[in-house]
């Protein structure tokens, strides 16, 4: 088929260029592709990627390009769409004075940190939560201007960035707040941080013992402004309730503190995806979610919650079709051994792409609508699958490992169960050599 030649600018001057461009083998038309400063349309069914970058100057505009010119045959798309449908969705949960914190991080839990961030200020969020200074520091370049919230990782080192990029810090000790607040005394105005209480996760955050000593020290720091208390939930998708609702107990313990020091903070944040969508009393100003907006969640089955939808559709290709005879092994370590004739297809997909190595011999892949299993080892590079009982697959056909193929589907939380995992880890597992496809609306 004729070959698409798509570009994507470099600030003229730039040793590289921009983010790796994104593409996918076969879209549908009118599709966004998205991941460079401007978003590109599908001029056809198929797009193409290369493995690198050539650049080369427009005489036009004196800006250097890359040219994107070779076939992907594992590519990940992702739905918009159903991104603000999630949202819409959470949204209906909360109370009219109750926001909503984009939980980003991660690569927006393997979604393209970039691209979700844009939608999402696109569908009215202001405010966004990433890990490190180095994910806010990337959106930032990218040209998001959202508030963003940096949940951990912070040393006396990121001060600097965190003024520069305009980055809020999440403060679990007082290790920082001196350097903090030193480097604050330049600005024009107090600088905003948020305060985390640990209430029974036992990872970060001032224990309640410290936390009125905190409230104490904050005064001599007029450079720093406390704009949010935050507390994060450690049970809140268990089977049991008891725990979380301690933890939101001893925070609603802390905020009444500080009512009665007369402080006025402005975001009060404590609900993960989980409390969104089972705990309503956790709510206050805003909430945190995160795995809910890519459509799962880690509800126990007691709790019937089915208004999400999957906004992440993994794909591959048939590269190969073998036949071998009983007793003949496939991949490494001989972990299958064929007990009949069998057709297998090579799929270019493996564990360096995310596809973990755990689904060897246990997982499953869609080929024309039908279940096609794994065998053998699942290889850093590739994937061998049983086609026997779908003897019309050929060679290029379309691979379903994540989404919707014909009448059956298989999503993220089967694929956990497979592995024995979670569906945040598969997710995330998503390699940066798989490239990412966005839809829109």
């Amino acid at each position: 088929s004729k070959r698409d030649f798509l570009t994507r600018p470099t600030p003229k001057g730039s040793l590289y260029p921009p983010n790796p461009p994104v593409a996918s083998q076969s879209i549908p038309r009118g599709a966004s592709l998205h991941g460079g400063p401007q978003r590109t349309k599908a001029r056809g069914v198929h797009l193409y990627v290369r493995r690198g970058f050539e650049r080369c100057e427009n005489k036009a505009d004196g800006r250097f390009h890359q040219r994107v010119v070779t076939l992907h045959t594992s590519y990940a798309t992702i739905d918009l769409a159903a991104l603000g449908r999630n949202l819409s969705r959470l949204q209906t949960r909360l109370h009219p004075n109750c926001g909503v914190m984009a939980v980003v991080k991660a690569n927006a839990y393997g979604h393209g940190a970039v691209e979700i961030s844009r939608a999402l200020m696109e569908l009215g969020i202001s405010n966004l939560a990433v890990a490190s200074v180095q994910e806010g520091v990337a959106l930032r370049h990218a040209g998001i201007t959202a508030d963003i919230v940096v949940l951990a990782d912070l040393f006396d080192e990121h001060c600097d960035d965190l003024f520069a990029y305009r980055l809020k810090p999440v403060i679990n000790d007082l290790r920082l707040l001196p350097t903090l607040a030193k480097k604050a005394e330049t600005a024009q105005h107090p600088f905003p941080i948020h305060l985390k209480i640990d209430t029974g996760m036992g990872r970060l955050g001032f224990p309640p013992s410290e936390f009125e000593r905190v409230l104490e020290a904050m005064p001599s720091w007029k450079s720093l402004t406390i704009e949010g208390l935050m507390t994060h939930l450690a049970d809140s998708d268990g089977e049991e309730t008891g725990h979380t609702e301690r933890q939101l107990e001893l925070f609603r313990t802390m905020l009444d503190g500080c009512k009665r020091r007369g402080m006025m903070v402005p975001m009060i944040h404590a609900a993960n995806s989980a409390a969104l969508i089972r705990y309503p009393h956790s709510h206050f100003s805003l909430v945190r979610p995160g795995i809910a907006l890519y459509g799962y969640h880690t509800l126990p089955q007691a709790v019937q919650y089915d208004e999400l939808h999957p906004i992440l559709s993994l794909r591959s290709t048939v590269m190969q079709l073998r036949t071998i005879k009983p007793g003949d092994s496939i991949s490494y370590n001989r972990t299958f051994i064929a007990k009949r004739p069998s057709i297998i297809a090579v799929l270019p997909i493996g564990y360096a792409d995310g596809y973990s190595r755990k689904l060897s011999n246990k997982g499953y892949v869609l080929i024309k609508g039908r279940r096609a299993p794994v065998v053998g080892l699942v290889c850093m590079d590739m994937t061998m699958v049983d086609v026997t009982d779908l003897p019309s697959v050929r060679i290029g056909d379309a691979v379903t490992v994540i989404g919707r193929d014909g009448n059956d589907a298989i999503w993220v939380d089967e694929i956990a169960q497979w592995s024995g995992t979670i569906p945040y880890e598969v997710l995330c597992a998503i390699g940066p050599r798989i490239p990412r496809v966005y839809t829109s609306p």
